[in-house]
Order: structure tokens, then C-alpha cells, then sequence
């Protein structure tokens, strides 16, 4: 079994333009991977047995930390429809490779709403379930109805409902156990008729008034591009791959004992009575905002995001990220977990 001639094998292939953050690292090969037979097709071609494998889609959420001595299979899988409807909602599908942000747009325009906080998230919409992306009032979970995914080995295709996809606060099967075994190839959302606005985030709230809109789906989703494109780098002039740190979560006592030793920290109550901790909060306290290091640095507005400054390398971003765990470790005793997945 080999790749079709219609899908080249690229020697020595730069990765620049495949992740946000613009590290300049190479693939020993690459391929793009147009049809979902093509995931099977590459594992199994002769001219890349043995080799590791890497599945890249926007390169939003990776950091690249030297050049990948095998095969990177960028993924290029095009499409997006309404399948179906019932009386209460309408399942809409897209394939992995759509840029997330021009998807949650055509919702839009289709007259589908419902993701619409979730606009300007970079990456690909197979991104969105392995990382669970959420952000201004909704996690996409929410909105989640199934996915399909391919096995690499077998080229099985297998549908995944939110159970076995293990959702967890920005992680999934995929993220974990299921990452160098399936490569997903659609999602489905399930988008309710009947649309209840999700407004009450503090900025989105602020950018509606401040543009005396009334909470529809579009100036929803005005507002929170709006709200990010103040608050975080373009990935295209500045390399970063947002948020760096997830939010920390600690249990209610842990979480009183830092509040009498700082009673300004920032926080929010979860169902489960746990408390999450903001990340930035904390960094922003131990005085990183906009400290540089090498070529890479903390951002000047938002703490969460680590910026490549031109020419840094992903050791550098992770030097950077690991002297700010220590920072924050020794202040607060709490631990930071980076978003990114470190290749």
C-alpha cells in the first residue's frame, strides 16, 4: 500500500508556515492528506516505514521544538454541510482541515447558529475536540454531537460520541491515548433552534454596550473577534499559539488558604466546588507581562500568550514557559500545565 502519485512525498519539507508560533523546523517528509484513505496510504507507504508520524493541522496548539526526523501529514480535508435537522436542532458537519474560524462564520451565514463565542480561535475544526476548545461563556462540548476519526493502521473508520471522546477542561482521548492512533476526520455539531445568546461574559457584554447592539448571533460573534483582536497577537505578525497555560483548578481548601494570602487573586467557582485559578493572574504577579527571554517573550497585554519575537526556536518558548512554572510554583504552590502539545 503506498500513497497515490496525486499526493507527492515531500523531502526535507519546512514547517514555517504550519504552526503559529513560525519556528523554522523541517520534516524528513510530508504529505498532504486530501481524502481520508490517505491517513492509511502514508502510514503503510514503503518509503516511510519506521518512521515516527505527526499529524499537523493549523499548528495552533504545537510547539515545534527541533526539526522531525519522519513523516508529517498535514491535513487538508475540505467540506462543510447541514446534514440533518429535527425539531429542536440542526447537525452541521465539517470536515477536519477547515479553518475553525471561517467555519463558525458559515454557521452563521447558513442561518445555523450557536458557535459564535467561539469565534477567532485559530487552528482547524479537527483541532477543536482534541484540544476542547472553549472560550466567553461556551465550551464546545456544548455543542458537540459525534466525530469521526480514522484508524491509522487499519484505515477503519470509527464515530466517536462525547463519552468516548473523554472530554476533559482542554483535553481529550485524542489529546492523549488516541493521538498516534486516530487522526480525525469530521465533526458534527448539534446547533439548538432554539438559540439562547450567551452574553454575560464581562467583555462581551462590555463590547455589546460599547456598541449598543442587541445580543444577536452576529454581533455576538463581532464582539468576541472584536474582544480578542484587542487582547491577543495575530498569529501572522506576531507567532504565538494563545492561551500557553491552562487555567489551574485546586479544591476549595487549597484555594482558601491562597485566598488569605491573596485576597485580589482571580478566580472562579466550578460546579464540582473546586475553585479555577487565572493563569495570567498569576503569572502577571510574579512579573512576567512582557519580560523577554532570548526570542522568545511573555506578551506585553496578555500573560497567557508566549511570543516568538522573531527567529526564537521551541526550545527557547519552552525555557521561557518553564522558568514561569518555577516563578509561579514558588509563589502560589500551584502548578501550570501547558495547552501546547510539545513535539
Amino acid at each position: 500500500m503506498s500513497l497515490p502519485d496525486s499526493v507527492p512525498l515531500l523531502s526535507d519539507y519546512s514547517l514555517r508556515a504550519h504552526n503559529t508560533f513560525g519556528f523554522d523546523v523541517r520534516a524528513r517528509l510530508a504529505c498532504s492528506i486530501e481524502a481520508p484513505e490517505h491517513f492509511e496510504q502514508a502510514v503503510h507507504d514503503a518509503r516511510c516505514a519506521g518512521m515516527p508520524k505527526l499529524l499537523l493541522g493549523g499548528g495552533s496548539n504545537v510547539v515545534l521544538q527541533r526539526d522531525f526526523d519522519g513523516l508529517v501529514m498535514l491535513v487538508a480535508l475540505r467540506g462543510k454541510r447541514i446534514v440533518r435537522e429535527d425539531d429542536e436542532a440542526w447537525y452541521v458537519e465539517a470536515a477536519a482541515g477547515e479553518n475553525w474560524h471561517e467555519f463558525v462564520a458559515w454557521t452563521l451565514t447558513a442561518g445555523v447558529p450557536g458557535l459564535e463565542n467561539l469565534a477567532l480561535i485559530p487552528g482547524t475544526v479537527g483541532a477543536a475536540p482534541i484540544q476542547n476548545i472553549g472560550a466567553y461563556g461556551l465550551e464546545m462540548g456544548e455543542r458537540f454531537a459525534s466525530l469521526r476519526a480514522v484508524e491509522l493502521e487499519t484505515g477503519e473508520s470509527v464515530e466517536f460520541d462525547a463519552a468516548a471522546c473523554r472530554f476533559g477542561y482542554r483535553d481529550s482521548f485524542f489529546k492523549r491515548e488516541g493521538r498516534e492512533r486516530f487522526a480525525i476526520t469530521s465533526v458534527t455539531f448539534r446547533l439548538p433552534k432554539a438559540w439562547v445568546p450567551r452574553a454575560d461574559y464581562a467583555d462581551v457584554a462590555r463590547e455589546l454596550d460599547a456598541r449598543k447592539a442587541a445580543a444577536t448571533p452576529q454581533a455576538i460573534f463581532d464582539a468576541v473577534v472584536a474582544v480578542r483582536r484587542a487582547k491577543l497577537p495575530d498569529p501572522l505578525v506576531l507567532g504565538n499559539a494563545g492561551s500557553f497555560f491552562k487555567n489551574p483548578v485546586v479544591d476549595a481548601d487549597t484555594f482558601e488558604a491562597l485566598r488569605a494570602r491573596e485576597p485580589q487573586i482571580v478566580s472562579y467557582r466550578q460546579p464540582d466546588g473546586r475553585v479555577k485559578l487565572a493563569a495570567g493572574w498569576l503569572i502577571d504577579q510574579c512579573g512576567w507581562k512582557g519580560r523577554v527571554m532570548g526570542g522568545a517573550a511573555v506578551h506585553e497585554r496578555q500573560a497567557l500568550v508566549l511570543v516568538n519575537r522573531g527567529g526564537a526556536t521551541g526550545a527557547e518558548v519552552l525555557a521561557l514557559a518553564r522558568a514561569i512554572q518555577d516563578d509561579v510554583r514558588a509563589r502560589f504552590g500551584v502548578e501550570l500545565e501547558p495547552e501546547p502539545l510539545v513535539v
